[in-house]
C-alpha cells in the first residue's frame, strides 16, 4: 500500500472519528463514567503530541527542497487547515440534525463546531500570511485559494454574529442554522479553487491517488495533524458543554405530552 494511500485513509478515518466523538457528546449519560470529563485525557494528549510535533517539525524534519526552512511553518499551517474545514463541514451536518429534529443538542454541537472552527480557520489564514511573505513576496494576494479562504471564513463569523443578534434561541437556533448550510457550501469551493482557477497555492498534496511530501516529512505532518484532531475534540467538546449550560436558562422546557 502506497504513501499516498495510507494518509488517504487516515484523513477519512479522522474524519469519521472527529465526527463520531463530536457526536458523542450530544449524549449525556446518567452517571458519568470517569471522575473527570471524558475529553480531558484527548485534550492532554493532543497537546502533548502538538508540542512533541512541533519539535520534530523543527529539528528533525529535513529542510524542505524549494522553500528551506520557511517550509516548517507547514507542519502547523496545513493541519489546521484541515481540521478547520473539518469543523465547517460538521457544523452544517450538526444543522440539518436540528433542522430534521428540533432538539436543543444539535444547536449547541452547531454552534461548537461553528466556533472552533472559526478559531482554526484564524490561525490557517494568519500562518498562511506568514508563509506567504518569504515565498511570494508578499503577506496578502487575491489568490483564488486565499480569496476562497477567507470567504469561507467571514461566512462562518456571519453565522456567530448572526447567534449574537437574535435573541429568541428557536428562532436563532433556525436561522442559524440555515445560515451554516450555506456557508458549508464554500468548503467544497475552497477546496476546488486550485483546480478551478489559476492560483499561486500550489495543487494538493495528499490525493487518492498518492502523496508528493516525502515519507521523512509526512510522517510529522500526520503527527501533528493527529494532535491538532485530539485538541479540536476537547476544544468542540467542551464548547459544547458551554453551549448547552446557557441554554438551560433560554430554552422553554417541552411541554408535557396529553395522555392518550
Amino acid at each position: 500500500m502506497s504513501g499516498g494511500t495510507l494518509t488517504s485513509l487516515f484523513a477519512l478515518a479522522g474524519f469519521v472519528y472527529l465526527a463520531a466523538i463530536s457526536i458523542r457528546a450530544l449524549v449525556r449519560a446518567q452517571r458519568p463514567i470517569l471522575p473527570f470529563p471524558w475529553e480531558a485525557p484527548v485534550g492532554a494528549a493532543g497537546f502533548l503530541m502538538l508540542i512533541v510535533g512541533t519539535w520534530l517539525g523543527l529539528y528533525i524534519s529535513p529542510r524542505e527542497q524549494h522553500m528551506g526552512d520557511v517550509g516548517r511553518i507547514l507542519f502547523v499551517h496545513v493541519p489546521a487547515a484541515w481540521l478547520a474545514m473539518t469543523c465547517f463541514l460538521l457544523a452544517p451536518g450538526f444543522a440539518f440534525g436540528f433542522l430534521m429534529t428540533g432538539k436543543r443538542h444539535w444547536d449547541s454541537a452547531m454552534d461548537a463546531a461553528t466556533e472552533v472552527g472559526v478559531v482554526e480557520g484564524v490561525l490557517m489564514i494568519t500562518l498562511g500570511s506568514i508563509f506567504a511573505r518569504p515565498t511570494w513576496g508578499v503577506w496578502w494576494a487575491w489568490d483564488a485559494r486565499l480569496t476562497t479562504s477567507s470567504i469561507m471564513l467571514l461566512s462562518f463569523v456571519g453565522v456567530m454574529l448572526l447567534r449574537g443578534i437574535v435573541r429568541d434561541p428557536d428562532r436563532r437556533a433556525t436561522w442559524s442554522a440555515v445560515a451554516n448550510i450555506l456557508s458549508g457550501i464554500n468548503v467544497f469551493i475552497v477546496y476546488f479553487s486550485v483546480q478551478w482557477w489559476a492560483s499561486l497555492h500550489q495543487l494538493p498534496s495528499v490525493t487518492a491517488g498518492g502523496s508528493a511530501i516525502d515519507p521523512s516529512m509526512q510522517w510529522i505532518l500526520l503527527f501533528n495533524t493527529t494532535g491538532l484532531h485530539f485538541v479540536t475534540v476537547w476544544f468542540l467538546a467542551r464548547r459544547y458543554r458551554l453551549a448547552e449550560a446557557l441554554a438551560e436558562a433560554e430554552w422553554p422546557e417541552p411541554l408535557p405530552e396529553m395522555a392518550k
